[in-house]
């Protein structure tokens, strides 16, 4: 399967990574959907909200290719810094609510059902 332009942007990145860490059962096809709803919406947000994304998920990325997908993760989700463990929180919203809005049986890993 060839990979989604939306993977291109940081954010995609990071909606992928983490999709797939916590919903590993969710198949490709769902996950590249529901990664470029994901930056839809972030693309959609007011100016300044969205710089301020833009940004974090520029830095976050900058860790992603020097420690590696997984560590990226973890740095990102336990970091209690304002703004920055807001992030994981936006992305995984985004997607969770994506995944079951759209296919409202999916199981908690994401498998389909």
């Amino acid at each position: 399967m060839s990979r989604p332009a939306v993977l291109a942007a940081p954010v995609g990145r990071f909606a992928d990574s983490l999709l797939a860490r916590e919903l590993p059962a969710l198949d490709d096809d769902r996950r590249s959907a529901t990664v470029a709803f994901v930056q839809r919406r972030v693309d959609g947000l007011p100016s300044v909200t969205r710089l301020g994304v833009t940004i974090v998920s520029h830095g976050i990325d900058i860790v992603r290719r020097v420690a590696g997908n997984e560590r990226m993760l973890d740095i990102a989700i336990g970091l209690p810094l304002p703004l920055v463990s807001e992030y994981p929180r936006l992305v995984r919203s985004l997607g969770f609510s994506y995944v079951w809005e759209t296919w409202p049986h999916t199981a908690d890993d994401g498998a389909s059902t």
